[in-house]
């Protein structure tokens, strides 16, 4: 193994206050996990109602005489080929806000819960931006499954590394989320990871 691709594992001691709080209950887990998926979804469906579609200006039968119920346009939305009522035009908000504190109390829920089932493992990754050094950076440590891996800086280095490799998700230390905590079989920290993240979950909201 070249000098680039040794790995520097660091102690396993993590702080307590962000990986070892208590979690009476998975209720604020939840939350935090619907909204990265809310906030995530776009509104892209798009339906057509009575006066966006097509034709229907002139009235199907007379008002009167014919038997028939009275109707005033075959655009009508209880017809076919008529317009959608109360569907989807393409402006949905789907977005669900949390406090600043309730995403700090959930990441930290979430690290110890991956603490306590021994997901986490402080290790850094040392790479030219070869797919083959990342790949044995893997199997050296025995890394098979879904690897989150949470670095400082995405640098060009460590993106051409792992961009390749299927079961690798890449994340920058503050953008760490609940949801992709809880999907990841294992999560790898970098020693200036860890740092960024004592940092980010320690800091009193203001």
């Amino acid at each position: 193994m070249t000098e680039t691709t040794k790995t520097t594992v660091i102690s396993s001691n993590l702080p307590s206050e962000i990986f070892a709080v208590d979690v009476k209950n998975h209720e604020l887990l939840k939350l935090a996990y619907d909204s990265f998926l809310a906030n995530s979804r776009s509104a892209h469906a798009n339906t057509k109602q009575r006066g966006d579609v097509s034709g229907g200006g002139r009235k199907p039968w007379k008002q009167k005489g014919t038997g028939r119920a009275r109707f005033g346009s075959s655009r009508n939305p209880i017809w076919r080929g008529g317009g959608v009522a109360f569907g989807p035009n393409g402006s949905e908000n789907y977005t669900k806000k949390l406090t600043t504190t309730s995403k700090r109390v959930a990441l930290r829920q979430a690290l110890t819960l991956a603490n306590k089932a021994k997901k986490i493992v402080v290790l850094d990754l040392k790479t030219t931006g070869k797919t083959s050094e990342a790949a044995k950076f893997l199997s050296d440590n025995k890394l098979d499954r879904k690897v989150l891996l949470v670095v400082d800086e995405k640098t060009p280095e460590i993106l051409r590394a792992t961009n390749n490799i299927q079961n690798i998700l890449l994340v920058r230390a503050n953008y760490l989320s609940v949801y992709h905590i809880l999907n990841a079989d294992k999560i790898v920290l970098s020693t200036k990871s860890l740092d960024i993240i004592k940092t980010w979950l320690t800091k009193e909201s203001k």
